[in-house]
């Protein structure tokens, strides 16, 4: 039984770090072709996809999937990422 919780927790680490990888690529094609971060979609559709990732974590932290600081972790790396494109893309 526990290398099958092991695979779960692996597998739940997995769809979490492609949805924060979804969500940065999501960004980077809004602001690369429809928006300015300044612009009310965009704050949206940002504050939406990082409130839906972090149910997710929360989710699989209750379900003991994963460890809450590596939740956190994930989140914070995220937020870095996304934070580097805006500044990019406000010094084009």
């Amino acid at each position: 039984m526990p290398n099958k919780k092991k695979d779960h927790r692996e597998e739940a680490v997995l769809l979490l770090k492609e949805d924060a990888k979804r969500i940065l690529q999501l960004i980077k094609v809004q602001m690369d072709n429809l928006t300015l971060p300044k612009c009310p979609a965009y704050e949206e559709v940002l504050d939406t996809q990082m409130y839906g990732l972090s149910r997710e974590i929360h989710f699989a932290t209750k379900l003991g999937l994963i460890e809450q600081e590596e939740g956190k972790k994930l989140l914070v790396a995220l937020e870095k990422e996304l934070s580097t494109l805006h500044d990019m893309s406000m010094n084009k």
